[in-house]
């Protein structure tokens, strides 16, 4: 049974799933790419899939499915694969869930000027308030998206921060992936 705190909509609970389900594979894991599928649906059209991920019963009627899609190529950087990306129709969203490191806003002014982007990172590997990060985002056809932000150093589910507009730049690519 999952551990996963009881959300206020679908979505944020689908989000804090993947995190969850990402927090016990440990840390320095690569991106993982979900497909959200509508729960309901999934268990009138792929019963043995359903079943299969342990959705049959009665209560598992509503809310939406998290399926980890194949491995994202190494190599390839994020947004040239999600460029790449269309999804069938029984795909209500997509989630995508990312480790990087983030420094606090405070350290934005010491940036030195002119780094290639391979420096750049680098430089804030080394930085002394850098955080590791794993990041959560998931959005909807419709727009809708939701975000989970989970800290290396405060690794437990209830330090998770959610919210729709944490992570906007990684959301807005995945929204893309549903553009006609």
């Amino acid at each position: 049974m999952s551990n996963t705190p009881m959300a206020a909509n679908p979505l944020t609970r689908a989000v804090l799933e993947i995190d969850e389900y990402v927090s016990g594979l440990g840390w320095d894991q690569p991106a993982r790419l979900f497909a959200l599928v509508d729960t309901a649906r999934l268990r009138v059209q792929e019963p043995a899939l359903a079943a299969q991920l342990g959705l049959a019963d009665e209560q598992a009627t509503t809310g939406l499915t998290p399926i980890e899609q194949d491995e994202i190529p190494a190599g390839k950087p994020l947004d040239e694969f999600l460029a790449t990306i269309a999804w069938p129709d029984s795909v209500v969203g997509c989630a995508l869930t990312v480790e990087r490191l983030m420094l606090p806003p405070s350290a934005e002014a010491s940036v030195p000027a002119g780094l290639s982007e391979k420096k750049l990172a680098a430089w804030v590997a080394a930085h002394a308030d850098r955080q590791e990060v794993r990041m959560t985002v998931a959005v909807l056809r419709d727009g809708t998206r939701d975000s989970a932000v989970r800290l290396r150093e405060k690794d437990a589910a209830t330090e998770v921060l959610t919210g729709s507009g944490l992570v906007p730049g990684l959301a807005e690519a995945l929204s893309a992936t549903f553009a006609d």
